[in-house]
């Protein structure tokens, strides 16, 4: 069965394009950087959820802010070596403030086979950074969604 994520793409241009995303939180993304960040967004079911619909739940539940009302366009669905699969919408953010965060939270048995429960941040820093820093950033599944961007933009003329 796969496992569906929508998320939310903010970009901007200032002058050069940036996006907007989110390091992992948690004891196994502590440490690491590279690979280890993510554009904001979260599983749902869609036969009971539109992706747009969950995409904007996921960015609030991670954030503790609304996404800013912007237009939003579909910008595809990109699959995982998994088989997950995650549709992003982009939207431009230039006026979206990166501040004010309360970042949702997930519980796991930490240490392992502790038989202890510990409370982690589901992101723990979110920052806007251009494509290039973003693409090494991301975690591989979706780095094809910057570069996709990265074509729209540049159909603009913003790129």
């Amino acid at each position: 069965m796969v496992v569906w994520s929508a998320g939310l793409l903010l970009y901007r241009l200032v002058p050069e394009p940036q996006v907007f995303v989110a390091h992992m939180g948690g004891p196994f993304w502590a440490k690491k950087d590279a690979g280890a960040w993510s554009i904001p967004k979260g599983e749902y079911d869609p036969d009971t959820e539109g992706a747009l619909d969950a995409a904007h739940r996921e960015f609030r539940e991670e954030l503790g802010v609304d996404a800013p009302e912007v237009a939003w366009a579909e910008l595809g669905t990109f699959a995982y070596s998994s088989g997950k699969k995650v549709v992003v919408f982009a939207g431009d953010g230039t006026g979206f403030t990166a501040s004010d965060f309360t970042f949702g939270t997930f519980e796991m048995a930490w240490p392992p086979r502790s038989g202890r429960t510990a409370t982690f941040p589901e992101v723990d820093r979110a920052e806007w950074m251009g494509l290039d820093a973003a693409r090494e950033a991301l975690v591989k599944g979706q780095r094809p969604a910057i570069d996709a961007l990265a074509a729209v933009l540049q159909g603009l003329g913003g790129d």
